[in-house]
């Protein structure tokens, strides 16, 4: 393990900078959620139809409760088993963002309705981001017993 500053990477598990990346990841993520929601309220929703804003809302929505989660994944990475799940369970969120949120987005500026045959694949990711947190939380605290 290397000595130095809060992004030292411990060279066995790669722990430090699972965290630090993923936190670095939700950060951006929430950033650009509520950047894309504020340019939704003022600048789209009065040029595409209420059905497509609602889309895009849902979008900015599931955007922003997964990049929280990521920022929870990397919180999570100091405190957890190092175990491929955590892993997991970071790129699969950010992999349904970029699907499901960004599929949405498209869908509503440009009105693809195409788009929404993809959507659901952001979604599967999703759950097996949720599904991976779960499973990197087994076990956990049960040395405390």
């Amino acid at each position: 393990m290397t000595q130095g500053g809060p992004d030292t990477v411990d060279l066995r598990t790669g722990v430090m900078f699972m965290k630090w990346t993923f936190i670095r990841i939700g950060a951006i993520c929430g950033f650009l959620a509520v950047a894309i929601g504020a340019f939704g309220a003022h600048m789209v929703k009065e040029n595409i139809s209420a059905a497509m804003f609602a889309n895009y809302q849902t979008g900015v929505q599931y955007h922003m409760f997964h990049a929280l989660a990521l920022t929870v994944i990397g919180l999570a990475s100091a405190v957890l088993p190092a175990t491929g799940h955590l892993r997991r369970a970071g790129w699969a969120m950010l992999t349904g963002i970029i699907i499901f949120s960004g599929s949405l987005y498209v869908m509503a500026l440009t009105d693809l309705r195409i788009l929404g045959a993809i959507t659901p694949i952001g979604g599967v990711a999703f759950l097996f981001g949720w599904i991976s947190l779960f499973l990197a939380c087994r076990g956990a605290g049960s040395a405390a017993k």
